[in-house]
């Protein structure tokens, strides 16, 4: 049962016994009818939320890795409310990671600079902080022990406050761009694309924001069920710290393709995989959207070398879908890839290869026939021989009231919109002033029934650092949407995707007033 309901129950349960029953009613003014009007309830009304929280987990274990955090909170979420704040604290850490491929700057293993400490940085210190709605606020780090953040914002900054990590590693297992919008807290997280074969070290970081102990169960998938290992069952996570936990140490033998279920038996926390390859590169693999009978995967660029396609179905019953690629003018069905076929409680993968083909654009699995409940994630390699960068495009909800991304570069960033049904949808992208000056833009995109729309977010003028990215539906069908980051380096084009989910600026709140007149029934 979600706390939600919880606390409406407990809060129900309080207001009856200070002497009268809490029930949504319609007010006594707003029409008659006797008990069915009294017990009638209005539409809920959509309210700024005033408090968000954000779990980043721990950015990198290299020596040659260097992060950039970035806080973000759109204008206008809040009006009238108190100023608030908005702060990144280190967590405490129960770091189990393997160490043995941590390299020094000249890329070798082992060095005595490289086992030097600086000290851990204590829990709850402060990394960042974010003073005023509209304009980003930035950290850096170099060290290889960063910590695990835990971050909250109350007040005015509640309302869409986001938080990007964004690591560069320069070499060694991993190298690549690694970025991750960190994640709110909750009990439930799938992440289809893992896996644990010969040349991947991938990791789930365990972050528990509350003052209790956190307990989880870790349940991986290959293509021919669940994957026995008790070790994953029962994961402590102790309060206000993050855990690691290596996949590999979970299965027995290699598999290629792995879906992995965090599930919270009790407590909640915010989970987030890294991947690393030996050969490929690395990047953090964002959890997919909530099971579902349809997917949709937006942002596959149009030099992308590979695309591999991960699908689990959680449910007791097998999933039939059909593939289809949506790119900028219209949508096609991938040749030799029509359909796929993914049996219940069991990982399908298939490699769609360049499916681009030069045009970028966006992966759309619908249910063939019966549907049955699926989550999704595309593998995506660019480059080529030992210049290759890998990252990755889990299933995207469509967009809500707004979506936000921080930590954008100029001409680093590329947004793709798709509109997957067979409406157009209007789109309003609002760039926030940078991190170091700078004035807002904003401009309204049309986007095509069946057509991925790629765009360059408009650019801040006089913009100085990074800069933030609003996304929001004006009018139309269904739009789903990501942001990709290039950030080229010595021949590799590092990049990552992050999905563009609902920026949790709104709650909905149902209207509650005391009836005393139930009491005499």
């Amino acid at each position: 049962m979600k706390r939600t309901t919880l606390s409406l129950f407990a809060a129900t349960a309080a207001l009856a016994a200070l002497g009268g029953v809490a029930a949504v009613t319609v007010p006594s003014g707003a029409g008659s009818g006797g008990s069915a009007a009294r017990t009638a309830a209005k539409a809920p009304a959509l309210l700024p939320v005033q408090r968000s929280m954000a779990l980043c987990p721990a950015p990198t274990s290299s020596d040659v890795g260097e992060t950039a955090y970035t806080a973000f909170t759109p204008v206008g979420g809040a009006k009238g409310a108190k100023k608030g704040t908005a702060e990144l604290l280190s967590a405490a850490s129960s770091d189990k990671k393997d160490d043995s491929n941590k390299q020094d700057k000249k890329g070798n293993k082992g060095s005595k600079e490289n086992k030097e400490s600086k000290g851990p940085v204590p829990a709850g210190t402060s990394v960042l902080s974010l003073k005023e709605p509209g304009k980003p606020a930035t950290a850096t780090t170099g060290r290889s022990d960063a910590p695990a953040l835990i971050g909250s914002a109350d007040g005015a900054l509640a309302p869409g406050w986001t938080v990007q990590q964004t690591t560069v590693v320069a070499a060694g297992s991993g190298r690549g761009l690694h970025g991750l919008t960190c994640t709110a807290p909750d009990t439930s997280f799938w992440f289809p694309g893992a896996s644990t074969a010969k040349g991947r070290q991938d990791y789930v970081h365990l972050t528990n924001p509350d003052s209790t102990a956190a307990v989880v169960d870790l349940e991986l998938y290959g293509k021919d069920g669940r994957i026995k290992s008790g070790a994953g069952e029962g994961v402590t996570v102790p309060p206000r710290s993050t855990v690691p936990v290596l996949l590999s140490s979970l299965a027995d033998a290699p598999t290629e393709d792995v879906t992995v279920h965090v599930a919270a038996r009790s407590g909640r926390v915010g989970a987030g995989l890294q991947t690393a390859d030996d050969k490929k590169g690395g990047d953090w693999l964002p959890a997919s959207a909530e099971p579902a009978a349809d997917a949709v995967l937006p942002g596959i660029p149009g030099d992308a070398t590979s695309v591999r396609l991960v699908v689990f179905a959680p449910g007791s019953d097998d999933a039939d879908l059909k593939v289809r690629f949506a790119g900028p003018n219209g949508t096609i069905t991938p040749a030799g890839h029509e359909t796929l076929h993914v049996r219940s409680g069991m990982t399908a993968a298939v490699d769609l290869g360049d499916v681009a083909k030069g045009e970028a654009g966006s992966l759309l699995l619908t249910a063939d026939g019966r549907s049955a409940p699926v989550v999704a994630a595309l593998r995506v390699t660019r480059g080529k021989d030992d210049k290759q960068e890998t990252a990755f495009i889990p299933a995207v909800q469509q967009l809500g009231a707004r979506a936000t991304v921080a930590d954008n570069r100029p001409k680093g960033s590329t947004l793709a919109l798709v509109a997957p049904g067979k409406e157009a949808a209007q789109v309003k992208v609002a760039s926030s002033a940078g991190s170091e000056g700078g004035e807002p833009a904003e401009k309204t995109y049309t986007v095509k029934p069946g057509t991925t729309l790629t765009v360059e977010p408009p650019q801040p003028p006089g913009a100085k650092g990074s800069f933030a990215v609003t996304v929001e539906k004006v009018s139309g069908g269904p739009v789903h949407a990501s942001r990709m980051l290039a950030l080229p380096k010595d021949g590799v084009p590092m990049f990552t995707i992050q999905p563009l989910a609902d920026d949790r600026s709104s709650v909905k709140v149902p209207e509650a007033e005391q009836d005393l007149s139930m009491l005499n029934r």
